[in-house]
């Protein structure tokens, strides 16, 4: 954190691959006179050279990056002994590493971006330069808790017909949600679960698999047998299940869809 004749002023960097939200981040950081916006970078190679470079105090870090995302932007730095600035997440997808983040003390914004979130960000960063706190301990927290897999269940229940059948995780092909009401289907079955929400259950599975791809539906990456192209650059799913459903991909998933698969 610099002291400028204007008052402190803390370096800050914007990372972004898409430029609407790096202008957008921006915009929203000028309302603030203790931010001096130093640089922008489009990549995770781009950020790893500007914080060399510029050593600011805090970043705005993308997570979700093609290449070198946000996470291996931070391994980056570690590896090469480069310090370590503060980090805010910023990232549209509000799951479980959102938790992690809050843990940990790193700040993270949900897109699109909140002036109102922006401001307790800013006051919360600068609260950490004050009380001149090392970013390291929290990051590296950060990341050995996100390398540590959520716990599986042993096996999910699966009522249909007045029977109870026990899967392995691996075997089911979607969940959905509709009336409070929670459907399981593997390849052969289908029926309901004890699960109540689709967060709960989502949190029992390896995140790494199973992807909330609309706020009704979880899936198992393993089980999609078709993308399908629909209504305005939008896509559904066609899943592994008896009956070929098909899953739509909500607007804000479409990116990391195109992204898994190189659309």
């Amino acid at each position: 954190m610099r002291t400028e004749s204007s008052g402190v002023q803390i370096a800050t960097l914007i990372v972004d691959d898409e430029k609407p939200a790096r202008d957008e981040l921006a915009f929203l950081l000028k309302s603030f006179p203790e931010i001096n916006v130093v640089g922008q970078a489009k990549n995770g190679l781009e950020a790893f050279a500007l914080i060399k470079e510029h050593t600011p105090d805090v970043v705005f870090l993308d997570v979700e990056m093609p290449g070198l995302d946000g996470f291996g932007v931070i391994k980056k730095l570690i590896d090469k002994k480069v310090r370590l600035p503060h980090i805010v997440f910023a990232t549209a997808y509000d799951h479980y590493a959102v938790q992690a983040f809050e843990v940990n003390a790193v700040d993270y914004v949900l897109k699109p971006f909140d002036k109102g979130r922006i401001a307790r960000s800013v006051a919360r960063v600068r609260k950490i330069l004050e009380a001149q706190a090392s970013p390291a301990d929290r990051i590296e927290a950060l990341l050995e808790q996100l390398r540590v897999r959520r716990p599986e269940p042993e096996k999910l229940l699966l009522r249909t017909q007045q029977r109870l059948f026990l899967l392995d995780a691996d075997d089911l092909v979607y969940a959905t949600i509709e009336d409070g009401l929670i459907t399981l289907a593997t390849r052969e079955l289908e029926g309901t679960s004890n699960y109540r929400t689709l967060e709960e259950l989502q949190s029992r599975l390896d995140p790494n698999i199973f992807w909330r791809v609309h706020r009704s539906y979880l899936i198992n990456i393993n089980h999609i047998k078709e993308v399908v192209p629909w209504f305005k650059s939008s896509f559904q799913l066609r899943m592994g299940d008896k009956k070929a459903s098909e899953i739509p991909v909500s607007r804000a998933q479409t990116r990391r869809l195109r992204e898994l698969l190189r659309l």
